[in-house]
């Protein structure tokens, strides 16, 4: 009898430990450059967040600063297990989505004063310029006449020579882009919409691993408020109420 509880107790610790063993010990995740969300320097509400959900479950944080559409195609070859700031389901193949979200982004357009202020039926009119990747269309129903971009650079002599009439991003980046103009007051930024932002990771037993530990990691952090004081320091919209 004594020999089966044994046995019975051996059994249970090695299946807890198999459990734990199937999480990976650190987590390679990809990102391009966010202003105070991924700084290059590990600073930045997004590292701030995924420390708090990854680390006190002894996974440790390896980021790697690429471009964008490039942090997708190392999570959809293996090459990374996760890139940061997918909207919801903006890709099919090789990736695995989480429940939760982890941010918000507050979409917003820039253009030059003289155009309108864009509404829906503007946007459908108007010709639209983003940054290479975003699928922006997925999001703002009835977008037909958009163009993708290598770099923000050239985005104000877009506006100014009217080969765009709005050019659509992540607030932040709008803002950067308008920070380089000479006369800032010829244009005009116009909030459109929030966006959920996900972590996308890799359709692999790693990946699915890591997706698991992140929604429970998520729900105990909202649950208990342990959240919101990062989003406060960094002076962000709190995405969980």
């Amino acid at each position: 009898m004594i020999r089966g509880l044994w046995l019975a107790l051996l059994l249970s610790i090695s299946v807890c430990a198999q459990a734990s063993s199937d999480v990976p010990g650190s987590i390679r995740m990809a990102s391009d450059v966010w202003i105070d969300r991924i700084n290059p320097d590990g600073t930045g509400l997004s590292w701030d967040v995924l420390r708090k959900v990854f680390e006190p479950a002894g996974v440790k944080l390896e980021m790697q600063i690429v471009p964008y559409t490039r942090s997708i195609g190392l999570v959809q070859r293996g090459e990374a297990d996760a890139w940061v700031a997918s909207y919801q389901n903006e890709i099919s193949e090789g990736v695995v989505y989480p429940t939760w979200h982890y941010d918000s982004d507050l979409i917003s357009s820039l253009s030059v004063v003289a155009k309108p202020e864009p509404d829906q039926a503007e946007l459908r009119r108007s010709r639209l310029v983003w940054m290479r990747g975003y699928e922006y269309q997925r999001y703002i129903p009835g977008l037909k006449h958009y163009n993708e971009l290598q770099r923000r650079s050239g985005i104000l002599s877009m506006l100014d020579q009217g080969h765009a009439d709005y050019y659509i991003d992540a607030r932040p980046e709008v803002e950067q882009v308008l920070a380089g103009a000479s006369n800032p007051a010829k244009y005009r930024m116009t909030d459109l919409l929030r966006l959920p932002l996900y972590i996308g990771f890799s359709d692999s037993p790693r990946g699915r691993a890591l997706a698991k530990l992140f929604d429970q990691r998520m729900a105990e952090l909202v649950e208990k408020g342990e959240l919101r004081e990062v989003f406060e320091h960094w002076g962000q919209h709190y995405p969980f109420e």
